[in-house]
């Protein structure tokens, strides 16, 4: 097996992964996103520590990297509570759709940590994926359903700010389980001052699907980074939108979700102009 074919294969697993992360969050049931991000984050925590440990790397920063590591957990905690939150009132499938904006939103935050230019086709096809996005949220006067999906878009461009954030310290040489361990620790503290005196009596079977959606999260962690060791993004991220066939294969096993016809279109358009980029990213690489 050589190793494009490891890699893909790697992030793949790590699409599953997550869209598993996100059918255990809803499978959690009722329960508010902050208590839920605080399990999936403590998880997250104890795996990065244990990694840290193990590689006596220390658990300083390194200089000049706290107000990107601030940036990258404040925009990532911001992110991931506002996906749960979507994920708990939209379908799989459309939580996971906008929350995969994430790149089309990095390319814009890029300007901004990295004062990187950008280039006419990026910008096209950022609005392009934005009226793939409304087709999805379904702009309404009606905020039960409108809401949810505008805060799964805010979710998305969060990541995509968190996204940039990692891309930027690792330029400077930061560690990867230094900035999941930074992330996930800043994330536990700020929602710890609401769990104390808001939090809501969990089941066992509530603690379990939260605890499988951290190690889920985890899986898809470690698949992803070792699907990035194998090969370079522009010959498999594209793979990554496999998590949209396992998020809608799993809302319609598991809660009898079938998207309807516009979402449908939406996540054509995002999926199409995302292999659009990719095609011109790879052609771009060759030409240089």
């Amino acid at each position: 097996m050589n190793q494009k074919t490891k890699g893909i294969l790697f992030i793949v697993c790590s699409a599953f992964c997550f869209a598993l992360m996100n059918a255990f969050v809803r499978l959690a049931g009722d329960l508010p996103s902050i208590q839920k991000s605080f399990f999936r984050n403590a998880v997250a925590l104890v795996f990065a520590l244990v990694i840290l440990l193990r590689e006596r790397g220390g658990f300083r920063w390194k200089k000049g990297c706290l107000p990107l590591l601030l940036v990258r957990a404040g925009f990532g905690t911001v992110g991931i509570l506002c996906n749960y939150y979507a994920i708990d009132r939209l379908l799989l499938s459309d939580a996971s759709m906008l929350n995969k904006l994430s790149p089309f939103a990095a390319i814009l935050f890029s300007l901004w940590f990295l004062h990187e230019k950008v280039k006419p086709v990026q910008a096209a096809a950022i609005c392009v994926a934005f009226v793939g996005a409304l087709c999805i949220i379904k702009p309404s006067f009606n905020l039960t359903e409108f809401f949810p999906a505008l805060v799964g878009l805010c979710g998305g461009v969060a990541a995509g700010a968190a996204y940039t954030g990692v891309r930027a310290l690792s330029k400077r040489g930061e560690r990867g389980p230094y900035i999941v361990f930074f992330f996930s620790g800043f994330s536990c503290l700020v929602v710890l001052p609401w769990l104390l005196f808001n939090a809501v009596p969990m089941t066992a079977g509530q603690l379990a699907a939260l605890l499988g959606a951290g190690l889920a999260a985890a899986g898809g962690q470690f698949s992803i980074t070792a699907a990035y060791s194998n090969a370079p993004a522009s010959e498999i991220s594209v793979f990554d939108y496999s998590q949209i066939v396992f998020a809608a294969a799993l809302g319609f096993f598991l809660f009898g979700q079938i998207p309807d016809w516009l979402s449908i279109v939406g996540y054509c358009i995002i999926c199409g102009v995302s292999v659009g980029m990719f095609c011109y990213n790879r052609r771009a690489l060759k030409a240089y």
